[in-house]
């Protein structure tokens, strides 16, 4: 007879919803391989397209850091003051999915959409001499394969969708741990849930001022997130409204 922890009984009975986390990791990766369109470029397409090739302020493996490591670690800490598995569970579930599913319906759209991104210019033509096709006029680039590949996948911006998506969950699961809607003004609480979305839209502004993306891009990815954590967050959790934002049971 074998003993099973009640963490590892819970994670079992949702064994299904942890091999479709798998199957879209996998199916994520396999998004960034492929060859984004490539939409038609003009010379006089340019004119928003010759902004300075930056480094990104926040690198792409930050953002599972801010989005994904420190609101788990967040989750831990409610478990150890309330000692709820179930709890722990469903909220890594449920950011785990709202990740993921951000992920792959924003690599989806930047792979069939292929906008070229503010800096595509430097991308395209590193020793800034433009080159364009005789018959079409669209662009030759003559820069380097990978990164021309990226300057063809601006909409809409991963970051935001994933800071949204990560931050935005913790922002519900905060509203309904600390009680915010209890009716007793605490504002000091509400500016706790709202933290984490400030992060996320400061996150998409780094995007602008670098010059990695179009304003347009941000506000669709911050879209996409805030609406995919919200409904991954009401899947497995009541409305903030109710007392202590929790089941009680499994």
């Amino acid at each position: 007879m074998t003993f099973q922890s009640p963490g590892s009984k819970l994670a079992l009975s949702h064994k299904h919803d942890w091999l479709i986390l798998l199957l879209l990791a996998v199916i994520d990766g396999l998004l960034n391989l492929i060859e984004p369109f490539h939409r038609y470029v003009g010379e006089n397409m340019m004119t928003n397209l010759m902004f300075p090739f930056k480094k990104d302020t926040i690198p792409m493996w930050g953002v599972p850091i801010y989005s994904i490591f420190i609101p788990i670690f967040i989750f831990i800490a409610f478990y150890f003051a309330r000692r709820d598995m179930y709890d722990l569970h469903h909220a890594t579930l449920g950011l785990l999915f709202s990740s993921l599913i951000t992920g792959v319906i924003t690599d989806c759209i930047k792979d069939a959409v292929g906008r070229p991104r503010p800096n595509f210019f430097q991308r395209c033509f590193p020793d800034k001499i433009p080159v364009y096709d005789k018959d079409t006029g669209d662009v030759l680039c003559t820069g380097i394969k990978a990164v021309i590949k990226e300057g063809y996948k601006s909409f809409p911006s991963g970051h935001t969708s994933w800071s949204f998506a990560g931050l935005g969950f913790l922002s519900w699961y905060l509203s309904g741990k600390i009680r915010v809607f209890d009716r007793r003004g605490h504002i000091g609480k509400l500016c706790l849930v709202l933290l984490p979305l400030l992060i996320a839209a400061l996150v998409g502004i780094t995007r602008v001022d670098d010059y990695w993306h179009h304003w347009t891009d941000v506000f669709a990815g911050g879209i996409i997130g805030l609406t995919v954590s919200t409904i991954c967050y009401l899947l497995l959790f009541p409305l903030p409204t109710q007392p202590h934002g929790t089941y009680s049971c499994c």
